[in-house]
């Protein structure tokens, strides 16, 4: 019975062929905007919990000042070597503290130059960032400490200035300072902002201050806590301290930030993900579109075949299988524009998160719930046409003209 009422669906779609194409088009568009939405979302969330975690884990960053809207920011007194030393020894479950200073320099190897970012920092700054040597080695406690002008280099520096030419031992000029290169930085690749991170040199904090920064002072503070350790409970030792530290009164704002990279973390994924959602319901609209013009189509379809509805309900055709004639008909060609909308929304989803530089995250649960949602559009918008061809009268039907 259900095949025999599904074969009269389907001649009847394929009797006119253009006005069912045209029918389901609404459909096919609605579900294919979703699909590409949710793809495409889910793609940049991964990029950017991707481009985060290359950051490092559990980090927390220490600037002076204040930032964001009609907040005091740039006059702050910068830290000092004691306050790296003081939050070292004073705060439990670091792993790496990593003071930074960081300027732009040229850099210079037998007639190549470029300008690129120096920072100056140590070995704890390679361990925050989880970054690997690709070659060489990292600094010697002696370096450090006496600020000797050794240096390394970043995979972007090391191919423009050496090209084929090994790196490691030459010496290169960092603005004026002649800077032996004693490793080579693992490859990272643009970071999430675009900014090239292989695109770095790094140097004793001390050969900095000297011969680059001109002062003592440190512009930021990297700390990377322990596995297991709340990042929570490390910023709010961390503010005490320095509080303490500044001489700042009680009741007084802080003259400096501390931001967790856990909790930007959890918010710019939450962002993107609350993105997706909006996008995925706008683009849901258009389904509720496409369901109406189904409605549309199969009015005009059941006036067009009410002679041919007369007939049928005349030679003993009941009520109920005439509605399942149009209900399948509107279902059928609901169902064939979810399933085109799926492949042409993952198509769509795949070229754009290509040209994008984005992973490709397809959600099996949204593609069944548009595939579900397809099917019930045309359930819903179908039944009112079905249900006015089933209660006509058979002699009303059959004098129709």
């Amino acid at each position: 019975m259900f095949f025999e009422t599904l074969k009269l669906a389907l001649r009847a779609i394929r009797r006119n062929l253009l006005r069912s194409f045209l029918t389901v088009l609404g459909v096919v568009i609605g579900v294919a905007a979703v699909i590409a939405m949710v793809t495409i979302g889910n793609g940049t969330t991964a990029q950017v919990t991707a481009e985060i975690s290359k950051l490092g884990t559990n980090l927390l960053f220490v600037r002076p000042g204040q930032f964001g809207p009609g907040r005091a920011a740039t006059d702050a007194k910068k830290f000092t070597i004691r306050d790296l030393d003081a939050i070292r020894e004073q705060i439990p479950g670091l792993r790496a503290v990593a003071a930074i200073n960081q300027s732009s320099q040229t850099v210079v190897f037998s007639g190549q130059s470029r300008q690129t970012t120096i920072i100056g920092s140590g070995n704890d700054y390679l361990v925050a960032q989880n970054w690997e040597l690709a070659s060489g080695r990292s600094f010697l406690p002696s370096e450090e400490r006496g600020g000797q002008a050794v240096c390394i280099i970043g995979e972007t520096v090391r191919s423009r200035l050496f090209g084929s030419t090994p790196a490691v031992d030459q010496t290169i000029r960092v603005g004026n300072v002649a800077c032996q290169v004693i490793g080579l930085l693992d490859k990272k690749g643009q970071s999430g902002m675009g900014s090239d991170q292989d695109d770095v040199v790094m140097m004793p904090l001390k050969v900095f201050q000297r011969r680059i920064g001109g002062s003592t002072d440190i512009s930021s503070i990297m700390l990377s806590a322990e596995d297991g350790v709340s990042t929570a409970k490390v910023q709010a030792d961390v503010e005490r301290l320095l509080r303490e530290r500044r001489k700042i009164i009680a009741g007084r704002d802080d003259d400096f930030t501390v931001n967790d990279m856990t909790q930007m973390a959890a918010t710019l994924t939450g962002t993107t993900t609350l993105m997706t959602g909006l996008l995925g319901a706008v683009a849901a609209v258009s389904l509720l579109v496409g369901g109406i013009g189904i409605m549309n189509i199969m009015l005009v379809s059941v006036t067009e075949r009410t002679p041919e509805i007369g007939i049928r309900l005349a030679i003993g055709a009941v009520e109920r299988q005439v509605l399942m004639q149009f209900l399948v008909e509107a279902v059928t060609l609901s169902v064939f524009g979810g399933v085109v909308g799926i492949a042409l929304g993952l198509g769509i989803a795949y070229t754009a998160v290509t040209l994008m530089s984005v992973p490709f995250v397809a959600s099996p649960s949204i593609i069944l719930l548009a595939f579900a949602f397809s099917a019930a559009i045309g359930m819903v918008f179908g039944y009112f046409p079905a249900r006015r061809a089933a209660q006509m009268n058979p002699i009303d039907a059959l004098r129709h003209e």
